[in-house]
């Protein structure tokens, strides 16, 4: 994806920090075998875990050959996302329906390195660490091979573990834009309030204490 400097995440701590607040569900993309294909987008819950991911997916789902044939693939997340209307962006004295509209979201790409994982214990492994990851509080049965209820159900999945070769994170929230005009789009955020307005607030206003003016900083570099 296209990412301009004043839109990049400042390092990894501010990917992995934002990733930490969401439900870690994105939409894994697999090239098609058949060149003339579409490629195959599977949304799906995953788990960091040091420098990989890791999923499962059901046995009878169409991507298998083509995860098989992948010598890499991409995990896409997005969030805290607000379409910003044109009056919001109008230049200072400008006339109102002057102003273009624009896009503001995160997301975090990870670029991955598939292993498909077919031994039960193997997916025992990556079950438990799902587990822990979104369910902390416990109350589930152990998953153990043989065991139920997870032990019988275990042929039904593949398990699959995406090491990550690169990670590209992009926070765009207007930051090469003036302070004012970032403030006022962040109280027209709040003021109305609807779908994610609430997140993209805060991703702005965050943003804009860490960054501050970016043409100041530009300059200065």
């Amino acid at each position: 994806m296209l990412i301009h400097p004043w839109d990049a995440a400042r390092d990894a701590t501010e990917w992995r920090d934002w990733l930490a607040t969401t439900d870690r569900f994105g939409v894994l993309a697999v090239n098609n075998v058949d060149g003339t294909g579409a490629p195959l987008l599977l949304p799906t819950h995953f788990t960091l875990a040091a420098d990989e991911l890791l999923i499962h997916l059901a046995r009878p789902n169409p991507v298998w050959p083509h995860l098989e044939a992948a010598v890499e693939v991409r995990l896409a997340v997005i969030g805290d996302y607000a379409y910003i209307p044109t009056y919001w962006r109008a230049r200072a004295g400008g006339p109102d329906e002057d102003g273009v509209p624009t896009s503001y979201y995160a997301s975090v790409q990870f670029v991955c390195r598939p292993t498909i994982v077919d031994d039960p214990q193997g997916k025992v492994e990556i079950l438990t660490s799902q587990l822990d990851d979104f369910q902390p509080e416990g109350r589930h049965a152990e998953v153990a091979v043989g065991e139920d209820p997870y032990g019988r159900m275990l042929p039904g999945i593949r398990g699959v573990r995406l090491a990550v070769v690169r990670v590209e994170a992009k926070f765009k929230y207007d930051d090469a834009n003036p302070i004012e005009h970032r403030q006022r789009v962040i109280g027209s955020l709040e003021e109305r309030d609807r779908g994610l307005d609430a997140g993209a607030a805060a991703q702005q206003r965050r943003r804009l204490s860490m960054i501050g003016d970016w043409r100041t900083r530009r300059d200065q570099s």
